[in-house]
């Protein structure tokens, strides 16, 4: 073995040894959720507003637990989904089902299916406010 040699090795070593955890921790990293605004109007109701929202939650994806100061309605376009709510029990949604989340009402969705869940949720809100808070 070359001089050369017996210098790679040992680098190449420590160089794998600093990307493998890196490379780990990323891949433990839970799939982030995709929230995109469709669209928002003013509503006839003074102070209101109404809020059209794509949601997709990736395979072994969560939201995370929050609230939203509106009532929320959610339509399941695409996979499953286990809703988590508070003061009710866990329910699975698939394709075609619909939803309905009181204001304030702490949940989360999660997707423990084997493809994307695609939602499409619709907000009456309080404008001006935001429209997710995480929960406390």
């Amino acid at each position: 073995m070359t001089a050369r040699q017996r210098w790679i090795g040992p680098g190449v070593l420590v160089a794998l040894a600093i990307s493998f955890p890196a490379a780990a921790a990323r891949a433990q990293q839970a799939p982030s959720v995709k929230r995109a605004v469709l669209q928002k109007h003013d509503l006839r109701a003074p102070g209101e507003e109404g809020v059209m929202a794509f949601v997709e939650i990736p395979v072994g994806g969560r939201e995370g637990r929050h609230t939203h100061p509106a009532e929320a309605f959610g339509y399941v376009l695409e996979g499953t989904i286990i809703l988590d709510a508070d003061g009710a029990p866990s329910t699975i949604y698939k394709a075609g089902d619909s939803f309905f989340i009181a204001p304030g009402q702490v949940h989360e969705a999660i997707n423990n299916g084997s493809t994307p869940a695609k939602l499409v949720a619709v907000f009456v809100a309080d404008k001006g406010k935001p429209l997710t808070t995480p929960a406390k």
